[in-house]
Order: C-alpha cells, then sequence, then structure tokens
C-alpha cells in the first residue's frame, strides 16, 4: 500500500470506529520529525529540492518562478 491509498481505503469504514482504528494503527504512515520530508513547499507542496536559506522555505521551482518577486537580482 502507498502512502496515497491509505486515505482512499480510510474513506470506505469512517462509520465503523472499531475497524477505522485498527487500520489507522497499522496502515498510515508515521509522522516524521526529520529528514526532507518535514519541510514541504510552502507553494505548492512538494518534498524536494527545498530552498531554505533566508526563511524562503520554497522548492527551487517555485523559488525562481518568485525571485524577482520576493527582491533577488539575477547575475550573469
Amino acid at each position: 500500500m502507498t502512502a496515497s491509498d491509505w486515505k482512499k481505503n480510510m474513506k470506505q469504514i469512517v462509520n465503523k470506529p472499531a475497524k477505522l482504528n485498527r487500520f489507522l494503527k497499522h496502515n498510515k504512515p508515521k509522522e516524521r520529525k526529520y529528514g526532507k520530508s518535514t519541510k514541504p513547499c510552502e507553494v505548492c507542496g512538494r518534498i524536494g529540492a527545498h530552498v531554505g536559506n533566508y526563511g524562503i522555505n520554497m522548492c527551487r521551482q517555485c523559488f525562481r518562478e518568485f525571485a524577482t518577486k520576493i527582491g533577488f537580482k539575477k547575475y550573469c
């Protein structure tokens, strides 16, 4: 089961609390305390290629789009 599938399966057993609790205990992915998956992009939600300098917290693709609006200049 992939991480995205567990929410789809959970919708089917919402009305059965005992089965729901057991399902969540065994199938829900654990919350991360460290690593790259703890800091998603604030704009699009991507996990990888994170730019965290200066408190930017964006992925590199979104940073390229918003860099001039934020105040960064491109040096050639």
